[in-house]
């Protein structure tokens, strides 16, 4: 049977991804010009015909906070910005522990455990590094979500000992095309996040890598990224939409700048030059999209999200985020953590356990207070 959506160019780039053919750039191109009705429904045919019709969730913890060297435009937790979050080292294995038991509660499949700075350095920060590593053993050893990491820039080394121990995904978002990068970062280049990502795949680490929607870029750097993250070779695509925080330079220019349709659009256009990987839909997705949105993004193609809170910004409800993916006629992935998703429904309704897994550099008390 051969899909139909009466646009001959989504139409074209639907039968080829199904036949096996990779896209380009040239694809891209065309496709993200073309209205975005066609272009969803062309996409989420591909993601129900090489998908398992199910939306992963993934669940992060903010293990370290803010005093950042780096000075990436968007980030509150740089240390070039004033931007009033709690700073603080590492919440220690325990901590963490307890913050994958909430995730691994509210339905999460994966759970990554973030710290803000350029990287973990086993020969500079020896004892954090240990901490690191024992937190990824007892998430691994003690709940049924797999275990995550974004760490920063890694050696070969570390990036071994991180595959040794079980780390499934490596996290380190490229953020927006090579071209606009510099737009954004002036202490590291895109090729030092490539490199990162690259010494984490050749330890055996899977790669979860994705872009930053609604910085000042163009339609033609969202496809210059998607193609930059084709080269590299992700599973897992994590879409954020930019939610500025005062104190940022990004916030003080007034950005976002992106609509609805310009966020389903990119989707669509990232399933269909990723047919394969999860398309995840994360950071931002509850300030700039209405529940609408949120669902049209999911009929688009995406079939991932990041539940709870974000590094240093509330997120929506586990609760809230089945409701959207039962609205989408989709089914939340139990296939790592069977959780019921009835619980989460219930547990909601009741007001009871409500806190989210990652616990923002606002609510370190409250982690700490877990232990």
């Amino acid at each position: 049977m051969v899909y139909e959506t009466g646009n001959r160019t989504v139409d074209d780039a639907v039968a080829r991804v199904l036949d096996g053919e990779r896209l380009d750039r040239t694809d891209g191109m065309a496709l993200i010009a073309q209205p975005v009705d066609a272009l969803a429904a062309g996409a989420d045919y591909v993601r129900s015909q090489l998908g398992d019709g199910s939306v992963d969730a993934c669940s992060i913890v903010n293990a370290k906070a803010g005093n950042c060297a780096e000075d990436c435009g968007f980030c509150a937790q740089s240390v070039h910005f004033d931007t009033g979050i709690d700073n603080y080292g590492f919440l220690g294995p325990e901590t963490v522990l307890e913050a994958a038991k909430r995730a691994e509660r509210d339905g999460s499949q994966r759970f990554g455990i973030v710290v803000a700075e350029k990287g973990v350095s086993k020969e500079q920060r020896p004892e954090e590094w240990e901490d690191v590593l024992e937190a990824i053993r007892l998430v691994r050893d003690e709940t049924d979500v797999e275990v995550d990491a974004s760490l920063g820039i890694l050696t070969e080394e570390e990036a071994t000992i991180l595959a040794e121990e079980g780390l499934n995904h490596y996290n380190h978002n490229i953020e927006t095309s090579p071209r606009y990068f510099p737009e954004i970062v002036d202490t590291h280049s895109f090729e030092d996040r490539v490199h990162t990502l690259e010494v984490a795949k050749e330890a055996g680490m899977d790669l979860c890598a994705g872009v930053i929607l609604g910085m000042g870029e163009t339609p033609t750097d969202r496809v210059e990224a998607a193609i930059a993250l084709q080269e590299i070779g992700v599973s897992s695509l994590p879409v954020n939409i930019l939610n500025p925080v005062e104190g940022t330079p990004l916030a003080a220019r007034g950005l976002p700048d992106i609509t609805t349709e310009e966020v389903i659009k990119t989707i669509a256009v990232y399933r269909l030059l990723h047919p394969e990987a999860r398309v995840r839909l994360t950071g931002g997705r509850e300030v700039n999209l209405d529940t609408e949105g949120q669902v049209a993004a999911l009929e688009a193609g995406a079939d991932g999200i990041l539940t709870g809170d974000y590094l240093t910004t509330e997120g929506q409800s586990a609760a809230d985020d089945l409701e959207i993916v039962e609205a989408a006629g989709l089914e939340p992935n139990t296939e790592t953590n069977e959780f019921d998703p009835e619980d989460v429904k219930a547990r909601a309704e009741e007001g009871t356990d409500t806190e989210t897994a990652a616990g923002t550099a606002q609510t370190k008390s409250e982690l700490q207070s877990d232990d």
